[in-house]
């Protein structure tokens, strides 16, 4: 707007503040939509303030393979760095397996606490204590770990129920993004529950809350401060994050934890049974009661389900009153029974409906036991991208519940596998390829020498005492 040139410039100056004042004029809907907004602001900065005294860095040191070009020594000293929460003020916390695995010397750095009624005298606050950790255990099925700390008092999160998240919840990670330490984001559930790789009874909390390197073992948090997930892993081209991160939900956490330290490791239940979801095209085949929800696919000799009287073929209609709607679900419910429970099945075999009490045992951890019993030259399966051993005495000894008494044992999965990600498990048996039994890795490579790249390989396996055929492309 002009002013006139004949204005003194007194009334000039009123008359530019009333017009902009009358430009500038809120509505009372805008005054109350502004006020809601700041509002939510302050809650934030509340919830922050709330969280970020629980949430540490951790620092973790150890050897890895040096560069052979440079380095005189095989093993060189490797120092990583990431993310960890309080769950108890005895100075209990967790945080992902891989911050920790492998690590000689493990330090906490604790966020700095301000006294109460203190006023901060710069935005750059000084660094909390930083204190030796003991590792207590770690558990790889779920990436978790436990550390403890000396310490009395300390602040700390209570974990929420997971299971209670909705797509499109409002939460906020919290962590040491690529080493900047007390970082918190903003973001909402993208989904409640993704399974990553195929047969696996592991599920995460999906999320776009920008999560990066460094954030790991940091806590997801609702918006009542509590931990509903801690920040896992994240899917990049970039390295950086691109609104798809993933955390292990809060039941979980809560289960691992507890047992990490009460018994310093994880004891996983499991009943021996293979749970399949049933398709239309099984259903029909099978002339099932339903084209849908769990099928029995096999039940173990001797196993808990066996003795209560499950049969394979049967339909799985409930867990303990809950509606079974496909495999994962049962196998996920199963995961999370602590040992010596009892689980309540309804069944249905053909037009008969029967309810029976299965008990929960504990399932051997077969996935690490035999590392020290390979070396590449030796045990290496290039074409499948593992490391195996053949089935002796010795390992007989060791897998207890073999459904037959020949076969290669996978006992390691080759860091570059030409084989889909997820395929072979560290523990799996393979009794057969396309219909030939498999007695020792003599047999196993001769059998992979007969196929061509893109040839199909289907393997009889067992995978955690139970009997399936997995399908491979041979590539190379």
């Amino acid at each position: 707007m002009k002013i006139p040139i004949n204005l003194r410039p007194g009334r000039a100056l009123l008359l530019l503040v009333v017009t902009l004042g009358s430009i500038f004029a809120q509505t009372p809907q805008q005054k109350k939509a502004l006020a809601a907004l700041g509002e939510l602001s302050n809650s934030f900065e509340a919830l922050a303030e709330q969280v970020a005294p629980a949430v540490v860095q951790i620092f973790s040191t150890g050897y890895a393979p040096g560069d052979a070009q440079t380095a005189s020594s095989i093993l060189a000293p490797q120092r990583s760095s990431g993310s960890g929460v309080i769950l108890d003020p005895n100075g209990y916390i967790i945080t992902n397996a891989h911050v920790v695995e492998g690590a000689t010397r493990v330090e906490v750095q604790l966020a700095s606490l301000e006294k109460a009624g203190a006023k901060s005298r710069s935005i750059l606050r000084p660094r909390g204590k930083k204190l030796p950790a003991t590792i207590l255990g770690l558990d790889r099925e779920t990436d978790l770990a436990v550390l403890k700390i000396e310490g009395q008092n300390l602040p700390f999160l209570q974990l929420g129920d997971s299971d209670l998240l909705r797509q499109g919840q409002l939460v906020l990670a919290f962590g040491s993004p690529l080493g900047l330490d007390n970082s918190v984001s903003l973001g909402v559930i993208s989904s409640v529950a993704r399974q990553l790789r195929p047969e696996d009874p592991m599920i995460y909390i999906q999320t776009d809350a920008p999560i990066n390197p460094g954030n790991s073992g940091g806590p997801l948090v609702n918006t009542e401060g509590q931990v509903v997930g801690i920040n896992t892993l994240i899917f990049s081209q970039s390295g950086g994050s691109e609104g798809l991160g993933f955390a292990a939900p809060g039941n979980i956490v809560r289960n691992v934890f507890e047992q990490i330290k009460r018994h310093g490791r994880v004891r996983r239940g499991e009943i021996g049974v293979n749970a399949q979801t049933i398709t239309p095209t099984l259903a029909r085949g099978l002339k099932l009661p339903q084209d849908w929800g769990v099928l029995a696919g096999d039940v173990s000799p001797g196993s808990p389900a066996a003795e209560a009287g499950l049969n394979s073929g049967d339909v799985i209609f409930s867990l303990d009153t809950k509606i079974m709607e496909n495999g994962r679900q049962f196998e996920v419910n199963i995961y999370r029974r602590p040992v010596g429970e009892e689980v309540l099945l309804e069944v249905l075999r053909g037009s008969e409906r029967l309810t029976m009490k299965v008990s929960v045992i504990e399932r051997p951890d077969e996935a690490s036991r035999f590392l020290e019993m390979v070396n590449p030259r030796d045990n290496l399966v290039p074409r499948l991208g593992i490391l195996a051993i053949d089935i002796d005495s010795r390992v007989e000894e060791m897998l207890p519940r073999l459904r037959k008494k020949f076969g290669v044992l996978v006992a390691a999965i080759s860091a570059d596998s030409p084989v889909e990600n997820g395929a072979f498990y560290p523990g799996d048996v393979i009794y057969g390829i396309n219909g030939v039994e498999i007695t020792g890795l003599f047999g196993l490579r001769a059998e992979l020498d007969k196929l061509r790249p893109g040839d199909a390989a289907a393997l009889q396996i067992q995978r955690r005492g139970q009997l399936m055929f997995l399908g491979v492309a041979v590539e190379q």
